[in-house]
């Protein structure tokens, strides 16, 4: 006779999960609809999680009937959620109520950090900083960091990929027309000790940096990115990447365009590939 195998505790307790009582009411009123939604604790305090999702109520039903998250759950008292008209919205006013807000479980978008990136002078790779200048409109910039650590390991990285020479680079000294121990070794193309000129050691690195290129910001002022769905229609109001706020009417939008505060990495890496590509809807304000 067969005898079936016992299941294992933690698929027995998965099985019989349900989700907190005080929190069904929160779903009664969750549309299929894009947006953002908040998990509130006690009153006053910040908020414990933002997330966004193209369909509200499936994405939050989804963490309601996840075990693990029931230490979320717990601390839960509420739920609330805002609407937006796609997911481009959505996305964006997710990354700015992370900001505003700080709740206490999303970390990576939590911070607001300065910003590295590289920029190549007199041939010299140099990293340069968001507080210095304008990474929207300054031309010639590759990368987004979050450190100078991080912005030159990743010119290590690309220099190692590419036979580039660290000396030539200004990541370590050098002797010129002396070979450097990654040139012994075969890992640097030799410009060094004159295996290369110059110019072909300048055009591989530049042709090694092209993928990190950040777009400079394509219009004279703000724009509005106009998105819609089943009637409902936002324009999200932009300037030199920044997200500046959404309305659903042109006057409104014009009232929006300010200054913007600064280069934002969320904004850019949310717009850069509708806007660029041609594929958003896009007046000018």
């Amino acid at each position: 006779m067969h005898i079936p195998a016992r299941r294992r505790p933690e698929f027995e307790q998965a099985r019989h999960y349900d989700y907190p009582a005080h929190l069904r009411d929160a779903i009664v009123d969750l549309p299929s609809a894009p947006g953002v939604y908040v998990f509130h604790g006690e009153e006053g305090d910040r908020p414990l999680y933002i997330g966004k999702s193209v369909n509200l109520r499936s994405r939050v039903l989804s963490h309601l009937r996840n075990p693990d998250e029931t230490s979320l759950l717990r601390q839960t008292r509420r739920i609330t959620h805002i609407c937006t008209a796609g997911e481009i919205g959505a996305l964006l006013l997710e990354a700015n109520l992370i900001k505003q807000q700080q709740p206490l479980l999303n970390q990576k978008l939590r911070r607001s950090q300065q910003l590295c990136s590289l920029r190549v002078q007199n041939g010299l790779p140099e990293v340069v900083y968001s507080n210095d200048i304008n990474f929207a409109t300054e031309p010639s910039l590759y990368g987004l960091f979050s450190s100078r650590h991080s912005a030159l390991e990743e010119l290590r990285n690309l220099a190692d990929l590419n036979q580039l020479c660290y000396g030539a680079l200004g990541l370590e000294k050098f002797k010129p027309g002396r070979a450097c121990f990654r040139a012994m070794i075969h890992l640097c193309g030799g410009v060094c000790r004159g295996d290369e000129s110059q110019d072909a050691h300048r055009s591989r690195l530049f042709t090694s940096l092209d993928g990190l290129r950040v777009a400079c910001w394509p219009y004279p002022g703000a724009i509005g990115l106009i998105e819609r769905n089943e009637g409902d229609c936002q324009i999200h109001v932009i300037r030199n990447w920044c997200y500046l706020g959404s309305v659903r009417d042109q006057a409104r939008a014009i009232e929006l365009d300010v200054v913007a505060s600064g280069f934002d990495a969320d904004g850019y890496k949310i717009l850069c590939k509708p806007i660029l590509s041609g594929s958003a809807e896009i007046i000018l304000l």
